[in-house]
Order: C-alpha cells, then sequence, then structure tokens
C-alpha cells in the first residue's frame, strides 16, 4: 500500500493564527460525562486557520468563493520543492527548479519547523512568494500552489497585496499552512479537500501527499 503523509496542522486553542485574524476557541458545551446523550463540540475558528486555502473572494471583491472552485485542482500530481530564500521566493530562485510538467507546486522553506517545533509564536519574517515569483508562477501555468507558513505573502506586502492578486486573480489556487517538515522533496499525489461554504473567503483544509 502506498504510504500517506498527513501535511496539515492540528488545529487546536493554542494554535497561531494570523494578527488580527479570530483567536481559535474550541469548547466541548454538550457531553456524556455531564449527562448528555452525546459529545458536542462548538467552533469558532477563522477562515484562514491553520491549514487552509484561500479563494479569490478573499482579496477580490468579485472573485470566487471558495464553494466555486472546481476540486480537481485540488487533487493529483504535485511537486514538493526546498527553496531556501533569505526573505522572498522569486523569479530567480524558481528559474533554477525543474517543474517536471508539474502544475501543483508545494514550497518547503524554514517555515515547516515551526510547525515541527509547534511554535504559538507569529513569525513576521516567514519565507513567502514575491511578486516575480508569483509572476513567474503563472506564466508557467502553474495551477496550485503550497506554502508552508500562514500566508503566501510577506507579512511587510504592500497593502494591495499583489501577490495573492496576482495569483488568485489567474485562477492560481493558494494553499497555505502546510507542514512539510517530514516531507522528503519529490513528486507526489496531492489530496487536499475544503469545505463547502457558500462564497466563503477560504476554509481550512486537510491535505495529504500519498506516494505515486
Amino acid at each position: 500500500m502506498k504510504k500517506i503523509y498527513d501535511i496539515s496542522v492540528t488545529i487546536s486553542n493554542d494554535i497561531v493564527t494570523w494578527p488580527g485574524d479570530p483567536k481559535v476557541d474550541l469548547q466541548l458545551p454538550i457531553q456524556i460525562k455531564k449527562g448528555d446523550a452525546c459529545n458536542v463540540s462548538r467552533w469558532q475558528i477563522g477562515a484562514h486557520t491553520g491549514t487552509h486555502t484561500d479563494a479569490p473572494f478573499h482579496f477580490l471583491d468579485e472573485g470566487q468563493g471558495i464553494d466555486e472552485i472546481p476540486l480537481d485542482v485540488y487533487l493529483g500530481p504535485c511537486l514538493v520543492v526546498t527553496v531556501d530564500p533569505k526573505v522572498n521566493i522569486e523569479r530567480e530562485h524558481l528559474a533554477k527548479i525543474d517543474f517536471k510538467g508539474h502544475t501543483r507546486i508545494l514550497f518547503k522553506t524554514r517555515n515547516s519547523r515551526h510547525w515541527k517545533n509547534h511554535n504559538p509564536e507569529f513569525d513576521k519574517d516567514f519565507v513567502a512568494v514575491g511578486i516575480t515569483g508569483a509572476d513567474y508562477l503563472v506564466e508557467k501555468g502553474i495551477k496550485l500552489v503550497g506554502v508552508d507558513y500562514l500566508s503566501v505573502e510577506s507579512f511587510h506586502a504592500e497593502f494591495e497585496h499583489p501577490v495573492h492578486k496576482k495569483l488568485l486573480g489567474n485562477h492560481v489556487v493558494v494553499v497555505e499552512g502546510l507542514n512539510l517538515y517530514d516531507i522528503v522533496p519529490g513528486e507526489y499525489e496531492l489530496i487536499c479537500m475544503p469545505l463547502k461554504i457558500k462564497h466563503g473567503d477560504g476554509t481550512p483544509v486537510r491535505a495529504a501527499l500519498r506516494e505515486l
């Protein structure tokens, strides 16, 4: 049987979140041990918590909601590549990579150590994709980009968020918050399922890689 690797981050009350986003609040108001017939939990989380995907509507007011994105882009062959820029992943870094015809690319960087170490503190200086990198990905016909921290775009990005708008505006699906720490770079099958939320701006996902 082909091995499956879970590349999702566990959502808990102490998970790191984007500054200003809703904090996670997981509760169990109905409990068997309190005399109830079953256990029923209540969740309060932001749409961009943990391992999640962005819909175009996140940054484009007329863009697609998460329920309008075809599922096939989230499922299929992908390439995990290691990149180690000091700041942003730009065209100069990507031009050295052989994408091997893949249209789903996951970037493994030093960011993944945060998930390995369960770091609850937000890192403002995480590795992200720069605008020339986003341009290159669009030019290459990439359909899905995955990154190993909470945003594909730098925390220090301009207010207009050009990287998100470049990717989402060109129908490039973005998956953020992947835990790739234990993943050997190479070719895999990506399995990534978003929740079907009416015109949602994003949603947590359960993401996994399966050996080809």
